[in-house]
């Protein structure tokens, strides 16, 4: 029997499954725990039994985070919380840095070699492994190795990547991305507009339904 840490380091080849049913919606004007239970509510009346797997993926915003675990728990559903891959990276580029001077190519060769060991399930050994090196080498400016360190630790079950590949769930948030841009700014920040609440929030409602 293969442990968990085994069966997480693992990345599939398997082709993420095609989108079915997709709904899109936004708003600006209710408040962000309001819109993230709309989108429980609606998992719900599909799968009132929550007997499906359902899969969030977040950017790693603490509130967001809090609000999402307070809903689960009411509802009492459960579900994987995945963290954007790419918002991972961002904390990996910031602490490279402290070990690279401006303008070395090194610094990708560095930063790739972290990275793949997180989609392999490891990240408590680079969290480790960057602090360690930054106290060898004495660095005074460390301040986002401590801060990438922390956030990989903190967040280390939310960072499964290999069992979500494995899995064909998504660990990256372009998809959303897109829709946002699609959804909300190809309309709302078009040049000269002018929105109101009450008149973006219905436009919204609109391009939702229509999309």
């Amino acid at each position: 029997m293969k442990t968990e840490d085994e069966q997480d380091s693992k990345i599939s080849t398997t082709m993420r499954p095609s989108a079915r049913n997709k709904r899109v919606w936004a708003s600006v004007e209710r408040e962000t725990e309001s819109v993230i239970e709309e989108a429980f509510e609606e998992a719900l009346r599909r799968d009132p039994q929550n007997k499906r797997e359902w899969v969030i993926l977040v950017d790693g915003l603490p509130y967001q985070l809090k609000i999402i675990n307070k809903i689960m728990k009411r509802l009492n559903v459960k579900a994987t919380i995945v963290m954007d891959f790419i918002h991972v990276l961002e904390y990996l580029w910031k602490a490279a840095w402290c070990f690279f001077e401006k303008g070395d190519s090194a610094v990708e060769e560095w930063v790739a070699d972290r990275a793949i060991k997180i989609l392999h399930g490891k990240c408590n050994l680079v969290a480790k492994g960057i602090r360690i090196s930054a106290t060898r080498r004495k660095l005074v400016q460390r301040d986002s190795v401590d801060k990438c360190a922390s956030y990989l630790l903190k967040n280390k079950h939310n960072l499964k990547y290999g069992k979500a590949l494995l899995s064909g769930f998504p660990i990256a948030s372009g998809v959303i991305e897109g829709a946002c841009r699609h959804l909300i700014n190809d309309r709302l920040d078009i040049t000269g507009a002018r929105w109101g609440l009450i008149g973006a929030e219905s436009i919204l409602k609109l391009r939702s339904i229509h999309m």
